[in-house]
C-alpha cells in the first residue's frame, strides 16, 4: 500500500446543484487530502483533449457537450490508495448501479444518463499521471505541506 495521487472532477450538473462542499466532505471523510482545486469552465476543445480516449464511442459528443456546458471543479487527491479508493467512493459509472451511500448512487442522474453521474475520477496510474498534468502544474500541487 501506498501513498498516491489522483485526479477527480466535479461535473457541471453537481456544481449547478450546489454540492461540492458535500463531496468533499466524502473524500476527507475516507481519508484523501485535497492537495490541489480550482474552478473552471472547459471549452469544447479542452474537453475533446481531455476525453479523446472516448473519440467514436456512442457516448463521446454527449459526454463533451456535457462537460463543457458549466463550471467544473477539478482537485488532486492524495493518500493510501488514493485512486482505489476514490472509485469506491464514487461508485459505479452509472449511478443506478452504483453502491447505496456512493457519490453516484447519492447524487447522480437515476433516469439512466450515464454522464450525468456528478463526479470523474482517474482509473488507473498512468491515466491519474496524464490527467492531473492536464489540468495541473507541479507548482500547483501542495504536497509539501502534508
Amino acid at each position: 500500500m501506498s501513498n498516491e495521487k489522483t485526479l477527480s472532477i466535479i461535473k457541471p450538473d453537481a456544481v449547478q446543484r450546489g454540492i461540492i462542499g458535500e463531496i468533499y466532505g466524502r473524500f476527507e471523510k475516507a481519508g484523501l487530502q485535497i492537495v490541489a482545486a480550482k474552478m473552471m469552465h472547459l471549452t469544447l476543445e479542452d474537453a475533446e483533449s481531455f476525453y479523446a480516449v472516448h473519440k467514436g464511442k456512442p457516448f463521446y459528443i454527449d459526454l463533451i457537450n456535457f462537460i463543457s456546458s458549466g463550471p467544473i471543479v477539478v482537485q488532486v487527491l492524495y493518500g493510501e490508495n488514493a485512486i482505489q479508493k476514490n472509485r469506491e467512493i464514487m461508485g459505479a459509472t452509472n449511478p443506478l448501479n452504483a453502491d447505496v451511500g456512493s457519490i453516484r448512487r447519492d447524487y447522480g442522474n437515476m433516469q439512466g444518463i450515464v454522464h450525468y453521474n456528478v463526479v470523474h475520477g482517474s482509473d488507473c496510474i498512468e491515466n491519474a499521471i496524464k490527467e492531473i498534468e492536464f489540468f495541473f502544474s507541479k507548482e500547483e500541487i501542495f504536497l509539501e505541506k502534508i
